[in-house]
């Protein structure tokens, strides 16, 4: 499932790069839950947790039915 994790991160790295972050995959576990640390203006923004929640890991999943959450590290 890693491999496939970080193909989908691919997809959505140009979104957040067009806001001057990025996204760094970090681990996945055998439950489904997914580590990523948001880098650059992603690490401090505000709305970094709607980010992650509304953005990263709804496509995961949609993606990924395996995944079952997305956490920041």
């Amino acid at each position: 499932m890693e491999k496939r994790v970080i193909e989908v991160l691919e997809k959505v790295r140009p979104m957040l790069q067009r806001d001057g972050g990025d996204v760094k995959f970090v681990s996945v576990s055998e439950e489904g839950v997914v580590k990523v640390q948001l880098q650059g203006a992603c690490a401090g923004c505000p709305g970094a947790q709607m980010t992650l929640k509304a953005g990263i890991e709804r496509v995961l999943k949609e993606e990924i039915p395996e995944v079952k959450e997305v956490i920041g590290v």
